[in-house]
């Protein structure tokens, strides 16, 4: 069945006619209600395998998105053009019938009349939320059985959503005036609609292949993709600089099992806690899950360990690879979702509520500062921030300061009551092209697993006292990060500029082009004394004719190239292409390799492993 939901000040339609052989008999030909929800429905074939399933299910979303609207008022409309396959018509009426009588204890139902072609004049209101969509089957309906208790919870949470701007006002998300911020609208859109279902290709994963970075794998599960050299070493840096920043914020490293035992006592309870599917495999007669983070081998770290107030806070680290969730197939795309991931974890044992803010600031200001490094800025993305309204009425200024840092309104989501085991969640998203919305960094006060795992330190006063954990990765997944600076790079291809990553990134820094062979022994040299300065420089030794070449190191997004021929061999002086500007600029040597190491300062560093020669080198895709 696939839904449509418009929160309409009013629809009007009228039967015009007859679209079957046997359609409903007319109770009214014209019909006009205002200030409602109208439902365009599809009942499918999939459908009629079971029948109170489905409209179970129908009747499930419907009340929810009724409910997000505050509408009590709802239009039952059969609109059979939202798909391809629609079921038999009589029992599409069934449906529309049995849905009508089980709403009409909640609701005012009106229900469009089935089998006429009708015309309508329909005024939505326009706000995020007024244009929903759902689509499920029977199996959806029935099969929750791979559910944890907190995913099934969260389907029945009722969330209240506002906008929180840095002066610390609450504004309603549909009267909000997103006339400056269109990116956060969309996130607004995104989360309420909870739709993550990908109908067409994102464009980064056209740019993943295009640049030989990464693929799918159609030998592996989906969502497990290989990686070719040039993605390998981008991911390689990634991975090596966020660590590199969690160390130097004190963070302590260590590794983890990828299994664990699904019966182990704190594990199993913690299982249920987090909205997460796992993998599961057996081995000896028992039952293990794939982990889905560094939690659990961090916190039996910290269980095992003698702990002292004077050693929080705790800084426990992992980048964890692999990390697995068994996601959904029609939400797996690229490097957006995947089922095998690279997390850095860094998980901060604090004594007290009062240290826990103190921390969660420093490693707000962390996980900033790290997404700007690795080329997304704060314009880049949306911050949202998930509570309870307790939490954030007895902590509203800690919380109006985290987005006075931002520097722009978030979105906020509350809830009534506290059904995981954090009081606060903040996630920094980037919207892309097809305006979906992806959490980035992430951190959590986490209040049950301190005591769940039984994890202790010995206080002042020499009492056992269990921690609060902090939950922070920085980056976010290693994946994500590599598929937000692809989709960042299509968005300023669609504003006509070239796409790009950072210098300090990108698989080729420098590109040397000789003009025609007698250029050949002295391009090699200079390429060759580039390289030896720490910097990635190829040669381009193909009998290929100088524009090509030129079109090629672009198509590649090279950082800088360097064309040499007889007037560069003389002079010393390099013409040089820098990525994203228009004009040639003359350099000498000692020039080209500071502006490489200015733009690379403080940035991990690793040659490519591929061939120095281009005429040496595989094409992995094409």
């Amino acid at each position: 069945m696939r839904i449509l939901a418009i929160h309409s000040d009013f629809i009007e339609f009228e039967a015009k006619k007859q679209a079957i052989k046997q359609p409903e008999e007319l109770k009214n030909k014209k019909e006009r209600v205002e200030e409602c929800v109208v439902f365009f429905i599809s009942v499918e074939e999939g459908d009629e395998s079971n029948k109170e399933s489905i409209v179970d299910k129908a009747i499930e979303n419907i009340k929810d998105i009724s409910d997000k609207v505050k509408e009590k008022n709802i239009v039952l409309y059969p609109f059979v053009h939202l798909t391809s396959k629609p079921s038999k018509p009589d029992f599409a009426v069934s449906v529309m019938v049995m849905l009508e009588e089980k709403l009409k204890g909640d609701f005012t139902v009106h229900r469009s009349p089935f089998g006429w072609y009708k015309a309508f004049d329909i005024k939505a209101k326009g706000h995020p939320l007024s244009e929903l969509s759902r689509e499920f089957t029977v199996d959806s309906a029935e099969k929750k059985d791979d559910e944890t208790d907190s995913m099934k919870k969260e389907r029945k949470l009722t969330s209240y959503w506002h906008i929180l701007s840095p002066d610390g006002q609450l504004h309603e998300v549909g009267s909000f005036n997103y006339s400056k911020h269109e990116k956060l609208k969309k996130l607004a859109f995104y989360e309420k609609e909870k739709s993550r279902a990908v109908r067409e290709e994102p464009p980064h994963v056209a740019l993943m292949k295009k640049l030989e970075m990464v693929d799918y794998e159609p030998a592996s599960d989906g969502g497990n993709l290989r990686y070719y050299p040039k993605g390998r070493l981008v991911k390689k840096l990634l991975e090596a600089y966020v660590t590199q920043r969690v160390v130097e914020y004190g963070g302590v490293e260590v590794e983890t099992p990828i299994m664990y035992n699904m019966q182990h006592p704190t594990l199993s309870k913690y299982l249920q806690r987090f909205p997460a599917r796992q993998y599961q495999i057996e081995s000896d007669r028992k039952r293990y899950f794939l982990r889905f983070a560094a939690c659990f081998g961090q916190f039996l770290i910290a269980h095992d360990a003698t702990i002292s107030y004077r050693h929080l806070p705790l800084k426990l680290y992992e980048l964890t690879r692999y990390s697995f969730r068994r996601e959904q197939s029609g939400e797996l795309t690229g490097l957006r979702r995947l089922r095998a991931f690279t997390m850095p974890d860094c998980h901060a044992l604090v004594a007290d509520m009062d240290q826990a803010m103190s921390e969660y600031n420093k490693r707000f200001d962390l996980a900033l500062d790290v997404l700007d490094s690795c080329g997304l800025e704060k314009t880049d993305i949306e911050m949202a921030l998930r509570t309870t309204k307790d939490f954030y009425e007895k902590n509203k200024d800690f919380i109006v300061a985290l987005v006075k840092k931002l520097g722009k309104p978030i979105l906020l989501e509350m809830w009534d009551e506290r059904i995981f085991y954090f009081v606060l969640k903040y996630e920094f998203n980037f919207v892309d092209n097809l305006d979906k919305a992806s959490a980035l960094s992430t951190d959590q006060i986490d209040i049950e697993n301190g005591e769940r795992y039984d994890i202790r330190f010995t206080d002042k006063d020499n009492s056992q006292k269990h921690p609060l954990i902090l939950h922070l990765s920085p980056s976010g997944a290693i994946e994500r990060v590599i598929y937000a600076l692809l989709e960042k790079a299509a968005f300023m291809q669609k504003a006509g500029k070239q796409g790009m990553l950072p210098i300090w990134l990108n698989p080729t820094q420098v590109r040397v082009i000789p003009v025609a062979e007698d250029h050949f022994e002295h391009a090699r040299k200079v390429a060759e004394s580039i390289r030896k300065e720490g910097i990635r420089a190829d040669f381009d030794d193909r009998t290929l004719n100088v524009g090509k070449k030129i079109r090629e190191a672009e198509i590649e997004w090279c950082s800088t190239i360097i064309v040499i021929g007889d007037k560069e061999k003389e002079s010393g002086k390099l013409p040089v292409r820098i990525r994203g500007e228009k004009d040639l600029v003359a350099m000498e040597f000692s020039e080209i390799c500071n502006y490489i190491k200015s733009r690379t300062k403080g940035m991990p560093f690793e040659q490519l492993s591929l061939p120095f020669e281009l005429s040496r080198r595989p094409i992995f895709v094409g």
